[in-house]
């Protein structure tokens, strides 16, 4: 019997954040893949055209992924991107050392050699970093085809065999021919075809009533774009008698957002949402807890308990009902969702119970295979309004993690360090405050730089930001200090979750959203989270803006709005008195995530 023809991508998941977007960059070239483990049988590749390596929080000197050699043995294409591009030199007979240098962010390719990977690719281009090891020797047989100014051997070769590797990450929307790259690797060398895929709204339409048969489903809905694109599609395919939306007011909504989702989707036409107010629960979980992985975990427990209340009180059985949720990708990768990826931050809607939930079939994701923008293009077929599907990302712990926490005995040790970077040709001080970020793939919980420097320096300094983050290790974000006298005064103190520096940020987030919408910024960008942290001198609080552009939330860069409408954001703030230092973050993701917690 002779063999099928080959069918697919197989894609080595050695645990990247970004493992999924090269998945999803295949299927938008209408190529059909699978995720598999680094100790698959070679067996299950009979059918695969080619392998792709992905990228990995591990070091294949200290911690390699145990890995099935034997794959590269097979007589198909491989292309190693990061770690995997390490783990063929390491593999083969090369060599990989540690960096002294982390680079992460944008760097420049050049391409010294023709090659079929490159085909159509300028010789000079933009790419994106985020490795700390790095190939220092190159195993026989194998070639450098490309170089960045910080590394000799960014793309590499076999001289007669199709195995390639990429140090940069092609499938991140940053690399600028990162799409081609691939496409060059499935078309041209693996030699597969692309194949006309059914639409999402088929696809979901088909698992959603298979998974729910003759039952109904419930769904927490919290206003945000997935939740509501999720509400409107079981409404779609299940009928309105067969779906009921709880919409919970934790007291950590943004200003009169609860009125507003309600509104909103009566006016859309739905009228099975029920609004319930569960702000003091939560306000009393949320008593004196610091930790981020702990308040999210507190807040996704606490909705699962008012929402058990609300099944009481409506009489939903578990015979009849599901529960729901707008659970989507980059959920479940950030919540070390996926078998070996880092967890960066515990999702509300990833907590354990829910985890187990999904297991066992009682939980509808109609999204969580969608990233955000393929859920706002659904939202629009749906006909959603285009406010609700446009409305900026925003997440289901709402304020909660956008107020940052400290008790007395981590106040205490962070004012006492009080350090700043001499190689820095500014004013600067490492805040004593603490901030969630990725770097190599691996959650960090570390300080932030602020720089004291004029705001027509912002640009350069987003720039510099790059390479002060790839050097100083013990730092994930930088800021630019835009208000407020001589950082070098204030410090931090213990502070918790209360009303009252709810009410002050959502004051705050409030005036911040309303002037990107009258400027015409607010669609231009993704994202614009403001963050309260308990840092300054008579206040004892101050405001970081967080303006950032991406398209999957998985990547993307820190904004830079025009200085005019910077300084309009300013006044007002100052305006109400209650802050002493008001900050700009410029990180990329990575190094740091969009949300600081």
């Amino acid at each position: 019997m002779k063999n099928k023809r080959p069918s697919f991508i197989a894609v080595i998941d050695f645990g990247s954040q970004y493992t999924h977007l090269i998945l999803r960059n295949l299927r938008e070239l209408g190529v059909p893949a699978q995720l598999l483990a680094p100790k698959v049988n070679t067996k299950i590749l009979n059918q695969a055209a080619g392998i792709i390596l992905s990228g990995g929080p591990q070091s294949v000197i200290k911690n390699a992924m145990p890995f099935n050699s034997a794959v590269l043995k097979l007589p198909l294409p491989i292309l190693g991107i990061c770690y995997g591009l390490q783990l063929l030199a390491n593999e083969l007979g090369g060599q990989v050392t540690p960096g002294k240098i982390r680079e992460y962010g944008l760097a420049t390719l050049h391409i010294k050699k023709t090659s079929l990977l490159f085909a159509g690719i300028p010789k000079a281009s933009q790419v994106w970093m985020s490795h700390g090891d790095s190939v220092t020797k190159l195993p026989p047989n194998f070639v450098a085809m490309g170089t960045t100014p910080a590394l000799p051997y960014a793309t590499v070769e076999h001289r007669t065999k199709p195995i390639y590797g990429l140090q940069f990450h092609p499938e991140v929307n940053h690399t600028t021919y990162g799409k081609n790259i691939l496409k060059n690797f499935v078309f041209n060398i693996c030699q597969l075809k692309p194949t006309v895929q059914k639409s999402w709204l088929t696809k979901i339409s088909a698992q959603i009533k298979k998974q729910v048969g003759n039952k109904k489903v419930f769904l927490l809905v919290s206003g945000g774009v997935d939740s509501t694109v999720a509400f409107a599609l079981l409404n779609k395919i299940l009928g309105a008698p067969r779906v009921i939306g709880f919409h919970i007011d934790t007291g950590l909504m943004r200003l009169q957002e609860s009125k507003l989702v309600n509104r909103a989707l009566r006016q859309a036409g739905f009228k099975n949402l029920h609004i319930i107010n569960a702000n003091k629960i939560f306000f009393s979980k949320l008593k004196n807890i610091t930790k981020p992985e702990v308040k999210r975990k507190i807040i996704g427990q606490t909705f699962l308990l008012v929402k058990k209340q609300a099944e009481q009180k409506l009489k939903l059985t578990t015979k009849e009902w599901l529960m729901g949720q707008g659970t989507i990708y980059p959920d479940t990768i950030e919540s070390g969702g996926t078998k070996n990826a880092d967890k960066i931050k515990t999702h509300h809607n990833r907590i354990g119970a829910l985890v187990k939930m999904a297991e066992k079939g009682l939980l509808v994701e109609p999204l969580q295979e969608l990233y955000k923008d393929e859920v706002r293009k659904l939202g629009l077929n749906l006909g959603l309004p285009k406010e609700l599907i446009k409305t900026h990302p925003f997440p289901g712990p709402a304020l909660g993690v956008r107020v940052l926490c400290l008790d007395n005995k981590t106040a205490s040790r962070l004012n006492n360090k009080n350090r700043t970077i001499t190689s820095v040709d500014y004013s600067n001080r490492i805040l004593p405050i603490l901030s969630v970020g990725v770097q190599g793939d691996e959650r960090s919980y570390r300080q932030p730089l602020a720089i004291s420097a004029p705001l027509n320096k912002i640009h350069s300094l987003h720039c510099l930001a790059t390479k002060i983050l790839n050097k100083h290790h013990n730092i994930n974000r930088v800021l630019l200090a835009i208000s407020g006298n001589n950082i070098n005064l204030g410090a931090s103190r213990a502070a918790y979750i209360t009303p009252t520096r709810i009410a002050l940020l959502r004051k705050i987030d409030n005036l911040v959203t309303q002037e990107l919408k009258k400027s015409g910024m607010y669609y231009k960008i993704w994202q614009c989270p403001t963050v309260l942290i308990p840092f300054g001198t008579k206040h004892k609080e101050s405001v970081v803006l967080r303006p950032f552009a991406s398209r999957e939330a998985m990547t993307g860069r820190a904004y830079i709005l025009p200085i005019k409408i910077i300084n309009k954001i300013v006044n007002k703030i100052r305006a109400l008195n209650k802050v002493d230092y008001i900050f700009y973050d410029l990180t990329d993701k990575p190094p740091g995530t969009i949300e600081w917690e």
